[in-house]
């Protein structure tokens, strides 16, 4: 089990669960060095992101014809994305060719999480305090959002995407994973909040309780070691 909690009073069975979770995936990761890790390539590539340009053209290269997702299989797939001067953004979505089941606004601006990829570990937890368990975990609107341990604020999930998550969603919609830079639509944009950054990766999926799950980021094999990234979703009564 990790040392530290990011949770504070949300000490219930259910995360107990999820962090072991966590604790095993890490002593498998250590015993089994050459065969893949959690957290790694992808997130490297995010650090880097302050040094790129939508330049390369990356992701309006890999849009252009016919698309087709790099890996298939039934992993879920997340994206974190947001203007260089903005707030984050994260999507969950069961396939890179469907429309977000999850998505919303994180009080957390893109340059902070970047800081805080610098880290071994980096927990987002999300924490509901709805009082009935009608709805699944996911479909709560209202959030506590934490970071490593730092409660940073307040988000609503999103009902409806506006038209610039809708773009973003749609441009990476041939892409499995990966981290870089997109075009922006429109000057104003690209002046004002400077370029749209992005990262995605596929996500082992992992349902605690009704009230709890939690994604644990997977990168291919051969990757090496790095960050790992790991994202809460709790209902607490």
């Amino acid at each position: 089990m990790p040392r530290s909690s990011p949770f504070f009073n949300m000490d219930t069975s259910a995360v107990l669960s999820l962090l072991r979770h966590t604790g095993n995936s890490m002593d498998s990761k250590h015993s089994k060095k050459s065969s893949g890790s959690i957290g790694g390539g992808v997130l490297k590539m995010f650090k880097l992101i302050p040094m790129l340009s939508s330049g390369c053209k990356m992701v309006s290269l890999l849009s252009r014809g016919h698309r087709k997702p790099l890996l298939k299989d039934y992993a879920t797939t997340g994206t974190i994305f947001g203007f260089r001067k903005g707030r984050v953004f994260l999507a969950i979505q069961e396939d890179p060719h469907c429309l977000p089941t999850f998505i919303i606004e994180l009080p957390m601006l893109t340059s902070a999480l970047q800081k805080e990829m610098a880290s071994e570990t980096v927990r987002i937890a999300l924490e509901s305090e709805t009082k009935t368990s009608r709805r699944k975990v996911l479909e709560e609107f209202v959030w506590g959002i934490y970071c490593n341990g730092r409660k940073i604020g307040y988000s609503i999930r999103r009902k409806n995407m506006s038209e610039e998550e809708m773009y973003v969603i749609d441009a990476l919609r041939g892409v499995s994973m990966g981290a870089g830079v997109l075009p922006c639509k429109n000057q104003y944009d690209q002046e004002t909040e400077g370029e749209m950054t992005y990262m995605r990766a596929r996500f082992d999926r992992v349902i605690g309780s009704k009230d709890s799950e939690a994604l644990y980021m997977i990168n291919p094999e051969g990757s090496g070691q790095g960050t790992e990234l790991s994202i809460y979703f709790l209902r607490s009564h």
